[in-house]
């Protein structure tokens, strides 16, 4: 396969049972066009190559330092120092890494290389499962996306695509027929909060999602719940006016943040973003799920 038709892989879960029906393999992509506040993939955001640092796992070999073309890596009597302007992402200190302490963010796959991992999941599937494209945003690389999907299709594996809905519309003719189950993410249905937190309006995930359902595309609605953000009534009474006017979403979900992503922002050179103050209690998700119900909103 040629250079071009390479695919930049964050990861490949297997045995996955959260991320669409019966047992799924997630095929994380990398690039996004929002930067959420709450991302729980910071990893996947850039479309680059960023070195991942584990100092936990580091044990002071060297081994960085000694083949590092631009000096990124430097030991000092009490630490390991990696200066990320320096990277160029070439790999070379995670290739001579013996303890796992540097990982890329990215590998570059084919198609017939992602579905090898795909099919040693395929005697689970079932009449349910299949592969899952997530990310990041899997429309961020949406030529690579409709390639995988195509080979997905010509093979029998059922296809899922979790997706936060801001993408090139005009891909949506050739991408609809290709995905059984869109896992839609609706942030906020406030466009002043949703640009604050997420940075783009709200209009075009809402219009790819009403032309996906006109097409006859399967949805299901995803909501994460971040409590004193988007845990407010013009964001349900937006939720219940978007399930009312979809004619093909099985469901709502809704999701409870957690801060376990902030975590993820530690190995790329970052502070934790994770905010404890925003994770809603039982008691707060049970006060949502009962009003979307009163707005007739079918939730699972």
């Amino acid at each position: 396969m040629k250079k071009d038709n390479l695919i930049s892989v964050t990861e490949i879960q297997r045995f996955c049972m959260h991320d669409g029906p019966g047992v799924r393999t997630t095929v994380f992509l990398k690039g996004c066009p929002l930067r959420c506040a709450w991302c729980h993939n910071p990893e996947t955001q850039s479309t680059a190559q960023q070195i991942l640092y584990y100092p936990q796992k580091c044990i002071g070999c060297g081994a960085c330092v000694a083949v590092c073309p631009r000096g990124a890596h430097r030991l000092t009597e009490d630490a390991h120092l990696f200066d990320r302007a320096l990277c160029q992402g070439c790999r070379a200190c995670v290739a001579a890494c013996c303890s796992g302490a540097l990982e890329p963010s990215r590998k570059e796959m084919t198609v017939e290389e992602i579905l090898t991992v795909v099919e040693k999941d395929r005697a689970f599937y079932g009449a349910l499962g299949g592969i899952t494209l997530s990310g990041g945003e899997p429309m961020a690389q949406p030529e690579n996306a409709l390639a995988l999907l195509r080979e997905c299709r010509r093979r029998g594996i059922g296809t899922a695509m979790e997706t936060c809905g801001y993408f090139d519309a005009s891909y949506l003719e050739a991408l609809v027929p290709l995905v059984d189950l869109f896992l839609w993410d609706f942030k906020d249905g406030n466009p002043a909060r949703h640009r604050e937190y997420t940075g783009v309006d709200p209009a075009r995930i809402r219009q790819n999602l009403c032309r996906v359902d006109a097409l006859g595309g399967v949805s299901v609605l995803r909501c994460i719940m971040v409590k004193g953000v988007n845990m407010q009534e013009d964001h349900y009474e937006a939720i219940a006016s978007l399930w009312h006017s979809l004619q093909h979403c099985k469901h709502v979900e809704l999701l409870p943040y957690h801060a376990y992503g902030g975590s993820k922002m530690i190995p790329l050179g970052m502070e934790d973003n994770g905010r404890r103050e925003w994770i809603p209690s039982e008691e707060d998700m049970e006060t949502a799920k009962n009003i979307l119900i009163k707005k007739g909103i079918r939730l699972k």
